[in-house]
C-alpha cells in the first residue's frame, strides 16, 4: 500500500494582524496555493519553502521525499531510493505497512481521542497486550520518545522518595556520557554534546554522568545512597552506534540490584527488533526495572511511546501527578498493537540479525584508508569515515543519494546504516554494492 505526503498548502491559512487586509491577503494566498497544487513542486521549491517558513533547527540531506513503500522512498521527481535511516529506526516495519495503515484508518474513522478524562475501549486492550508481550505489570503510555524518558525520570524520583527513602528533593539519576534521549530541558541536562546543551542553561539538577561502558565508574556513582536510577541506552545510537563490551549490561543489572537503584533501559531506538532481538537488553538476558519504548512502537505512523515497569515503581504515581492529553489515545493504541503484531508475525528480529551479519561482512570489505571502523548489531550499524580535504561523511552521503541510497551523518564522521527490518537478502546485497561503489568512487 502506498501513502502520499499531503502538501502543507491543503490546510495552511496565514494569520494576519490587520483585519482590513486579511480578507484580500487570504484570498490571494489561497489562489496561489491552488495554482501550486496543479503541479508538483521541484526539489528546490521544497527546500526553499522550508527554509523560508520553518525553524532552522535541522540540516536535512537535500532530497525532497513524497512517497514511501516498504524499504523504498520516492522523491518529488519520481526517483526511488533505498531508505537506510528508517526515520531514526521509527520505520522498522517499513514505510506504510498495509496492516498498520489499515489499523490507523479504521480506528481514525471511529474514535481518535477522548483524553484520559474518560475510559475508552482500546486502551485496556493495548495495555494488556504490551505488558504481556514484554513481561511487566504496568504501562504508562505517552507520545514521543523524549516524553518516555521524562516519564521514567519522574517515576524514578517518586520511587526514590516513597520507597527507597531518599530525602526529599535529593534524588539523583545517573546517565552515561554520550547519551541521547531528546532535546527537552531535562534531556539536554544529561547531555555531553555541546550542540544539544550549549546556550540553553541553567540545567536540571540531580543529573550526574559516568563514562559509558565503564563499570568501575558506575559502581562508584551508585554507592551514593541518594541515587534513584541509572538510565542508559543498551547501544548508543545517536553517538554513532557505540556497542558496549559483552557483559556490560549484565554487570549494570547486578550493580543496580546491589545498590537498590533502578535500571532504566532507553530502548527507544535500539528496541523493537532493530538489533536482532526484540529488545537490545535481550542479547544479555537482563530485565531492566523500567523500559522506555518509542519510535517503531507505531511503525512510523503516529507518535507513540511507553514506559513499562512493575507495580512497585508504577503505582508510586497517583492520579493527577503525571499525564498527557494524547497519551493512550485510541488511535495510538490501535496503531501500536498492529505495529507490534507485525514485528512478531513477520519475525523482524530474526531477519534483522541475519541481514545485519551479511551487511557487516560486506562493509568490512571497504578500504580502511576511507572507512576506519565498522560496528553495529542487527540492522543498527555505522561506518566511520576518515575525513580528508577531498571527502567527509556528508559528501559520502550526498554521493550515496546520487546512487539511490539515503543515509545521514552523525557527529561529523559517522554514517548510520539502518534500513527497515523487512529488507531481504538480495536487497541488502544490492545496498551493500551501492555503498561499496560509492566509497570506492572516492
Amino acid at each position: 500500500m502506498k501513502c502520499m505526503l499531503t502538501h502543507l498548502s491543503r490546510w495552511a491559512t496565514p494569520t494576519l494582524s490587520r483585519a482590513s487586509h486579511s480578507g484580500m491577503r487570504s484570498s490571494s494566498t489561497a489562489a496561489s496555493y491552488a495554482k501550486r497544487e496543479e503541479r508538483l513542486l521541484s526539489p528546490e521549491e521544497v527546500f526553499s519553502r522550508e527554509e523560508r517558513y520553518g525553524a532552522h533547527n535541522y540540516h536535512p540531506l537535500p532530497v525532497a521525499l513524497q512517497r514511501g513503500e516498504g524499504i523504498h522512498v520516492w522523491d518529488v521527481e519520481g526517483r526511488r531510493y533505498f531508505d537506510f535511516l528508517s526515520a531514526y529506526s521509527a520505520v522498522n516495519q517499513g514505510h506504510c505497512h498495509p496492516k498498520i495503515v489499515a489499523a490507523l484508518t479504521e480506528q481514525a474513522s471511529r474514535l481518535t481521542l477522548t483524553s484520559r478524562a474518560f475510559y475508552n475501549d482500546v486502551l485496556g486492550e493495548y495495555e494488556e497486550f504490551i505488558t504481556s508481550l514484554f513481561g511487566y505489570s504496568k504501562i504508562l503510555p505517552m507520545n514521543t520518545g523524549v516524553e518516555g524518558g521524562e516519564t521514567a525520570c519522574k517515576l524514578a524520583r517518586k520511587w526514590a522518595y516513597s520507597v527507597k527513602g531518599v530525602p526529599q528533593y535529593q534524588a539523583k539519576i545517573i546517565f552515561a556520557e554520550g547519551n541521547f534521549w531528546g532535546r527537552t530541558m531535562a534531556a539536554i541536562s544529561s547531555s555531553t554534546d555541546p550542540s544539544s546543551y550549549e546556550g540553553f542553561g541553567p540545567f536540571m539538577p540531580g543529573f550526574e554522568l559516568v563514562p559509558y561502558n565503564h563499570i568501575p565508574a558506575l559502581e562508584k556513582a551508585l554507592q551514593d545512597p541518594n541515587v534513584a536510577a541509572f538510565m542508559v541506552e543498551p547501544i548508543q545510537g545517536e553517538a554513532g552506534v557505540i556497542v558496549p563490551d559483552p557483559g556490560y549490561l549484565r554487570k549494570v543489572r547486578e550493580l543496580c540490584t546491589k545498590y537498590n537503584v533502578l535500571f532504566i533501559a532507553d530502548e527507544v531506538q535500539t528496541g523493537l527488533a532493530r538489533t536482532g532481538r526484540r529488545l537490545a537488553v535481550d542479547h544479555e538476558g537482563v530485565r531492566p526495572d523500567l523500559l522506555v519504548l518509542g519510535k517503531a512502537l507505531s511503525g512510523g505512523m503516529y507518535p507513540v511511546s511507553a514506559v513499562l515497569c512493575d507495580d512497585e515503581v508504577m503505582l508510586t504515581i497517583k492520579p493527577g501527578e503525571h499525564g498527557s492529553t494524547y497519551g493512550g489515545n485510541p488511535l495510538a493504541c490501535r496503531v501500536s498493537i498492529a505495529a507490534l503484531q507485525v514485528m512478531e508475525e513477520e519475525k523482524l528480529a530474526e531477519n534483522a540479525a541475519t541481514m545485519g551479519k551479511i551487511l557487516r561482512v560486506e562493509l568490512n570489505k571497504l578500504p580502511k584508508e576511507i572507512v576506519s571502523v565498522v560496528r553495529g548489531k542487527g540492522l543498527l550499524n555505522a561506518i566511520v569515515i576518515k575525513e580528508t580535504k577531498d571527502y567527509d561523511a556528508w559528501r559520502v552521503c550526498l554521493r550515496l543519494r546520487d546512487n539511490g541510497l539515503l543515509a545521514k551523518p552523525t557527529h561529523g564522521d559517522i554514517i548510520r546504516l539502518a534500513p527497515p527490518l523487512i529488507i531481504k537478502e538480495d536487497e541488502i546485497r544490492e545496498c551493500a554494492e551501492i555503498i561499496q561503489r560509492t566509497i570506492l568512487s572516492f
